[in-house]
């Protein structure tokens, strides 16, 4: 049996384990050159919004599911804000990240890596709830849902 977009299908297939891998690649190579957090959340959200737009929005959303993005939003602004917390609690500025270590150099290190990965989370999060936000409601202005139904078309 054929499927519709067969093509689109079986490239994006082939596609998307390397835009994730380079998502990867931005996120942690971001402490060394260009890239970082913010970056690697875009191209790994763009991963995700092809397979919603080659598979549909349902199965985007049994892949992740809205509650996930909901709380990869919440762990990345957490996981943010408390490095400069815990900055903070050891007796230095906000997101002054020497005093995560004993060595000033690795506590950089160690607090860029952290803020970047919250960053990430956020970002990624944040465009895929957007997409899915707007691909339903595109989808509902093109088969408008009757009033008495119920259900969780506008879940985002």
């Amino acid at each position: 049996m054929m499927h519709r977009k067969s093509v689109l299908r079986v490239v994006s297939k082939l596609l998307i384990p390397f835009i994730l891998l380079f998502a990867l690649y931005v996120q942690w190579h971001g402490d060394f050159g260009p890239g970082g957090g913010f970056q690697a959340g875009v191209i790994f959200a763009s991963g995700y919004i092809l397979y919603g737009l080659i598979f549909g929005l349902g199965t985007l959303r049994k892949a992740l599911p809205s509650w996930l993005t909901r709380l990869l939003l919440s762990l990345g602004v957490l996981l943010y804000s408390g490095v400069g917390v815990v900055c903070m609690l050891l007796g230095s500025k906000f997101l002054d990240y020497n005093i995560l270590s004993h060595e000033p150099t690795h506590g950089q290190h160690i607090g860029i890596l952290l803020v970047e990965a919250g960053v990430g989370m956020t970002v990624f999060a944040g465009i895929v709830t957007i997409f899915c936000a707007f691909a339903g409601r595109a989808a509902t202005d093109v088969n408008p849902v009757p009033k008495d139904a119920t259900g969780g078309a506008g879940d985002d």
